[in-house]
């Protein structure tokens, strides 16, 4: 495996996460491309908005890369959308591979060429941590799911997930996969890059965002008819919000139970995907089933 990394949104603020990636993707027996540009430092950005598209561009030409890896979220790609040659992307055969703020990219990708990209790790939260038995990181600083279910599906094209959701439910759907990071799906209603989904099973995640904030995104997702068209609304991590004293006991599974009400799609919890460790790895655009049976869903899902 190849991979090419690229920065695309926020800066590098340390040297040694990424000097850890690099060396976990080489003992994995992988080849690594970290062209000078991902250190570039513009304000809070990778370099300029030309650099970064310029280096996103670039990158997608090498012949030496098989895997293009965010190195961090941030913001910055919505400024970089209506600059990219989308067409360039798609014809280079390469997988694309982050979540967060790298969301914008991913869902764009789909909207205009039908590509497929990976809502996944990304190489310095994921692959460049520190040892941590606290969090169970391995010795080499990385969360054995996450590695796990990172080449699992790089390395035979399909995986599956099964994890624990809030209700008892009987549910089998079967639908085009797509979503990540719930704040940039709700940027890109109204704009070109939205993917036209029907019968989808969306996905989504957000962190440092309180349940009403999360909820009022859902309704956004609601009150614009996406929800509608899709066949499951499945929640991942929401994570790193505080409660307040007037919250006077809403929370999110309060605000879950709530949206359930109004929601015309079932909605499923669990998934172990978003700003967390432990994360699965989500091919955006692909075919997935998903099932479940009591509290235990299941996602099945293939390149």
């Amino acid at each position: 495996m190849k991979i090419g990394l690229i920065a695309p949104s926020g800066q590098i603020l340390e040297a040694a996460p990424l000097a850890r990636a690099i060396a976990y993707f080489e003992r994995c027996g992988c080849k690594v491309v970290a062209p000078p540009a991902i250190r570039r430092t513009y304000q809070r950005f990778a370099g300029t908005d030309a650099q970064r598209v310029q280096a996103l561009h670039a990158m997608a030409q090498r012949r030496d890369v098989d895997l293009i890896m965010a190195v961090r979220g941030g913001y910055g790609l919505t400024r970089l959308l209506p600059k990219i040659d989308y067409q360039l992307l798609a014809q280079s055969g390469k997988l694309f591979c982050g979540h967060s703020d790298f969301t914008a990219l991913s869902l764009a990708l789909y909207a205009k060429t039908k590509t497929v990209s990976l809502a996944g790790p990304t190489a310095l939260f994921d692959f460049g941590a520190e040892p941590d038995n606290e969090h169970g990181l391995a010795a080499h600083g990385v969360s054995a799911f996450t590695e796990q279910h990172f080449w699992q599906l790089l390395r035979h094209r399909k995986d599956s997930v099964a994890f624990k959701s809030d209700t008892t439910a009987r549910l089998g759907v079967r639908g085009r996969l797509w979503g990540s990071n719930l704040k940039m799906v709700t940027n890109a209603i109204g704009t070109p890059y939205l993917p036209k989904i029907r019968n989808g099973i969306l996905f989504v995640e957000d962190v440092n965002e309180h349940p009403f904030r999360v909820e009022r995104m859902l309704y956004q997702l609601l009150n614009s008819g996406l929800l509608a068209r899709q066949s499951a609304l499945v929640l991942g991590e929401f994570n790193g919000y505080k409660l307040w004293p007037n919250d006077n006991g809403y929370d999110f599974a309060q605000m879950v139970k709530h949206f359930r009400t109004v929601c015309p799609v079932p909605v499923v919890t669990g998934l172990p995907f978003g700003h967390v460790r432990d994360k699965v790895t989500l091919p955006i655009g692909a075919t997935a089933t998903l099932t479940q049976v009591g509290k235990v869903a299941t996602l099945a899902f293939s390149l």
